[in-house]
């Protein structure tokens, strides 16, 4: 291959890459930086720059994990979930993608940065949110032992990788028929504990029993 088709067939693979960062940068926006580096050309590595988040420019050189790819092809070839950071100190989640030519070498890259500082901010809320003190006092909100009777429900339709509420006909009466084997419609409210939870009338469940 002369020099004219490689660099023309490096131009191709750099638009179709493009295109992928794209459709990724959009389907994530604005949480993910997407970058397409040029391996070819180390001093302007960066050939593509979307969702930017890190400050940088189309034309900027590689990076070290780059470089340290163009040096190596026996570098890994896929990086993923990787801690990072911006300049400005968010917490970053990266990933880099390496894509490598006929011959084994690297010539591109595809990386995703994915900036984390907003969702670890919001999961120390979260884990404030739900979390509980134990007081000593004895309450339940949920009488009857309907807890277990979910928890009944969603173990069968995890078994058919499904959930409670997308069961076919079929299946539905298989459980409540098994929960009816097993005693478990003797629990007190159970029929409207199953109906709420399947999404179906009591008339359902006790069709489904017989």
């Amino acid at each position: 291959m002369d020099e004219t088709q490689d660099t023309a067939g490096q131009a191709l693979l750099l638009s179709q890459l493009e295109k992928i960062a794209e459709g990724i940068a959009a389907t994530f926006e604005p949480f993910c930086e997407v970058v397409v580096h040029d391996l070819t050309d180390p001093k302007h590595a960066i050939a593509c720059l979307k969702n930017n988040l890190s400050g940088r420019q189309v034309g900027d050189p590689a990076t070290e994990l780059g470089l340290a790819r163009i040096l190596d092809k026996e570098y890994p070839q896929v990086l993923a979930s990787y801690p990072n950071q911006f300049s400005d100190g968010r917490q970053v989640k990266s990933s880099s993608i390496g894509i490598k030519d006929i011959n084994g070498r690297y010539v591109a890259a595809l990386c995703l940065n994915m900036d984390i500082s907003m969702f670890q901010s919001l999961s120390v809320f979260l884990d404030k949110l739900v979390s509980t003190t134990p007081t000593g006092a004895r309450d339940t909100l949920d009488p009857g032992n309907a807890a277990l009777l979910r928890a009944k429900i969603d173990e069968f339709s995890a078994s058919l990788a499904t959930t409670p509420r997308a069961l076919n006909k079929k299946d539905r009466k298989t459980l409540v028929r098994t929960l009816k084997q097993q005693g478990f419609l003797e629990i007190r409210n159970a029929a409207a504990v199953v109906a709420q939870h399947l999404g179906v009338s009591r008339a359902t469940v006790y069709g489904d029993a017989k």
